[in-house]
C-alpha cells in the first residue's frame, strides 16, 4: 500500500516531486525529533527506520532529550545512546542504531531542516524561544503536540505558535496513535494536516509511513490539530464514566456528544475546518482509541473512583512515571476560551469536564450537564 495524500475533493496528490528526489544525495534532509517521551521515542523509531531506507534523508536522527538522572545515577541520554533504548519512557524497545540522543537543544536542531516537535504543549513556547534564530533558514516543522496556547488575543494552535516564533512552515500529524502499540508495530493510522505546501506534506508522509503505520494527508491544519487537541478533553469525560462504572451506553453517549462539541468548537474558531476531517484517523478514530485506552482516560478513571478527593497532579505523578496529562490542561484552556467568548452554554460537556477536574463539581456531574439544555448547533 503506497502512501496516500488527499486534497480537496479527495483526489490523490502527485508523488513525483518526492520520487524524483530520491536519488539526489546532494540534497538530503536531516531530521531532529524535539522530545523523547513515550510518543517522541516511538516517533524517532518510525522515522529512523525510514531514514535508513530512503536515500534522500540522512541516516542519523537526532532526538533532543530533556536530561534526567536515573535512579542508577546515570544520565538518561547516556543510557539511550549506550543501549539504543529509552529505558524510562519506552523500555524494552530498540529505537534504531541511527537514533542519537542529545541533551543540548540548540545543538540538536542546528543542522536539521526537518524538525519534529513532540513535547507536552505547555513547554512549547519556551522551546521555540530557545531555538529561534538558531535553525536553518530552509527548515520546516511538523507538530505531534496536542494542545493550544490561550493568550489575551485568543487561542493559538501549536502549529501557529511554531510558525510565528520560528518563521517556518509547520504541518501537523495526529491520529489514533497509542504509542506503546505502535512501538511493537501493531497496525495504526495517522493524518498529516498541511496548509498550502503539498511537497512538504509528501515529505512528511514518506518520513513516517511504514507498512504498519499508514499515513494520509489532508489540507486542513486547524481541523487535524483541533481533533488531536480536543479529544483529550472527551477522554477525561470517558474516564469519569468508567470510574463511576456507568456502563458502555453512557460512555458511547459521552463520546458522541464530545465529537459533536469538537466539531462545533473547531468550526466556530476556524470556519475553514472541513467536515470530512472528523472522519479521518485524527478525528473519530483518535477519539475512540483515546476514550478506550489512553492515559487521560486512565487517570480520569482513578480520579472518579477516588470521588475527586485526590488531585490530577497527584495521580499523574503516581500513575504516569513522568509522562504528562494533556486533557486537564486543555480542558482549562478550552474553558477560558468559552468563558471569554460567552460560549459556555453552547458546550456543556467541555465546560463540565473542566469544572469537575478543578473540583467545582463532583465526577457524577458528567451525566448531569445535559440538564443545562444547551442551544443547538
Amino acid at each position: 500500500m503506497a502512501p496516500a495524500l488527499e486534497a480537496q475533493g479527495g483526489e490523490t496528490l502527485s508523488q513525483n516531486s518526492f520520487l524524483n528526489s530520491v536519488g539526489d544525495v546532494t540534497n538530503r534532509s536531516k531530521v531532529t525529533v524535539i522530545g523523547s517521551g513515550n510518543w517522541g521515542s516511538v516517533a524517532s523509531k518510525l522515522i529512523a527506520s525510514n531514514t535508513l531506507r530512503l536515500s534522500n534523508f540522512h541516516d542519523e536522527v537526532r532526538m533532543w532529550v530533556y536530561e534526567e538522572t536515573l535512579p542508577s545515577g546515570e544520565k538518561l541520554t547516556d543510557v539511550i545512546n549506550q543501549t539504543n533504548e529509552n529505558v524510562k519512557y519506552l523500555p524494552g524497545i530498540k529505537l534504531g542504531k541511527n537514533v542519537v540522543a542529545d541533551p543540548d537543544l540548540e545543538n540538536a536542531v542546528r543542522d536539521a531542516n526537518m524538525l519534529v516537535f513532540v513535547t507536552p504543549h505547555q513547554f512549547m513556547e519556551g522551546i521555540c524561544k530557545r531555538i529561534a534564530g538558531k535553525i536553518r533558514a530552509d527548515a520546516e516543522a511538523i507538530s505531534l503536540v496536542k494542545g493550544m496556547e490561550v493568550k489575551m488575543e485568543g487561542p493559538c494552535m501549536i502549529s501557529t505558535l511554531i510558525s510565528h516564533e520560528l518563521g517556518i512552515n509547520c504541518s501537523v500529524l495526529m491520529g489514533a496513535n497509542i504509542a506503546n502499540e505502535i512501538a511493537v508495530e501493531k497496525f495504526s493510522e495517522a493524518t498529516v494536516g498541511y496548509r498550502q505546501n503539498r511537497e512538504a506534506a509528501e515529505r512528511w508522509v514518506h518520513l513516517f509511513y511504514t507498512p504498519y503505520f499508514i499515513v494520509t494527508a489532508v489540507q486542513d491544519v486547524e481541523g487535524v490539530e483541533l481533533c488531536g487537541t480536543l479529544k483529550n478533553v472527551v477522554a477525561i469525560a470517558a474516564g469519569f464514566v468508567d470510574g463511576l462504572e456507568m456502563g458502555n451506553n453512557t460512555k458511547a453517549a459521552i463520546m458522541r456528544l464530545g465529537l459533536r462539541e469538537m466539531k462545533a468548537f473547531s468550526k466556530l474558531l476556524f470556519p475553514s475546518v472541513k467536515d470530512s476531517t472528523f472522519f479521518e484517523s485524527c478525528g473519530v478514530a483518535d477519539l475512540i482509541t483515546t476514550c478506550l485506552g489512553g492515559r487521560n482516560r486512565k487517570v480520569a478513571e482513578a480520579y472518579a473512583k477516588n470521588g475527586g478527593k485526590r488531585s490530577f497532579d497527584e495521580l499523574e505523578v503516581e500513575m504516569l512515571q513522568g509522562q504528562k496529562l494533556q486533557g486537564v490542561s486543555t480542558a482549562r484552556e478550552v474553558y477560558e476560551v468559552l468563558s471569554h467568548r460567552g460560549w459556555l452554554e453552547l458546550f456543556p460537556l467541555f465546560s463540565t469536564v473542566h469544572e469537575i477536574s478543578s473540583g467545582l463539581l463532583p465526577p457524577s456531574a458528567i451525566v448531569e450537564y445535559s440538564e443545562k439544555s444547551p442551544r443547538s448547533f
